[in-house]
């Protein structure tokens, strides 16, 4: 694709630029390109650089892992610098280089943002939180996979300024306890799905209030949640008809007796049955396969 726009230059096949630029090119063909690819057509031209910067200023949709993990600091803050029409934001892993001061500007001047994906960002800090909950009041979903630098103080601004979450990956966020997790579920009581997974600090409180608050709630993942006991599973099940799936697998203190009434209902969880899983490790210990299967 990248070659025929190239080969479109030539006066023999006309011109692609001579096609209008807002209502055509940028809306109809250059979304159909990878982002890698036309920021090589830059080079081809300036009226090329111009149509580029065009459509990265109404872009609606930036992920960088279309380009690399690896994104110079001055390459990032230049392609988003004229934006402010963005939906959704994906800088999954940028550890290496994305900081507050590359992220705050972006978020500060796109307040249409309705997904986040900073997974793996561990160099920002709890300002960034802070922005986007003072920025993206729509804001429908928010990955902060193992972003340690949430803090409970963050979480409740964006508690308190974007309602409308529905979906939220607080994954490994270890500064955070049961009350902020409280406070987040209570003030934003559309979630459908939420992740508090590898955490040790959030225990049955957090469970219970999240299935108290949150009736839709569809998808919830504890795992590694050591503190996790088997009474808020059944309070999970009294409170969530919706509840489609359940993560609880090193949860230890969480036993058949309390997953039974979920397995019976159909939700997907992640440990098998006592039974099939004493058969399978039986198998893979003593070999005795088609003896098993004959007895089932």
């Amino acid at each position: 694709a990248l070659w025929c726009l190239m080969m479109s230059v030539t006066p023999s096949r006309g011109c692609l630029l001579d096609l209008p630029w807002e209502d055509i090119l940028v809306p109809h063909i250059l979304c159909h390109l990878p982002l890698q690819q036309l920021l090589s057509l830059q080079r081809v031209s300036k009226s090329f650089q111009s149509l580029i910067q065009l459509y990265l200023a109404n872009m609606r949709c930036f992920d960088s892992s279309q380009i690399g993990p690896a994104i110079p600091r001055a390459a990032f803050v230049n392609l988003l610098k004229d934006n402010e029409v963005l939906q959704q934001l994906a800088l999954q892993n940028c550890s290496d280089w994305l900081t507050d001061r590359e992220l705050l500007p972006v978020i500060g001047q796109n307040h249409h943002l309705h997904q986040i994906q900073l997974k793996g960002c561990a160099q920002l800090s709890r300002h960034a939180l802070v922005a986007i909950s003072l920025s993206c009041p729509n804001l429908r979903q928010l990955s902060l996979a193992h972003c340690e630098w949430v803090d409970s103080l963050s979480l409740r601004s964006l508690a308190d300024h974007c309602k409308a979450l529905e979906a939220v990956d607080l994954t490994a966020c270890r500064q955070l306890k049961d009350e902020a997790i409280c406070y987040l579920v209570q003030k934003c009581s559309r979630l459908k799905s939420l992740s508090l997974a590898v955490n040790a600090n959030v225990g049955d409180v957090a469970v219970e209030e999240t299935a108290k608050c949150c009736p839709d709630l569809e998808h919830l993942d504890l795992t590694g949640c050591l503190r996790v006991k088997n009474d808020s599973i059944r309070v999970l099940a009294e409170y969530c008809p919706k509840l489609r799936s359940l993560k609880v697998k090193h949860c230890h203190n969480v036993a058949e007796s309390s997953l039974s009434i979920l397995r019976s209902r159909g939700v997907e969880l992640d440990v098998e049955p006592p039974l099939q899983r004493a058969l399978v490790l039986l198998q893979d210990v003593v070999g005795f396969a088609p003896f098993i299967n004959l007895q089932i």
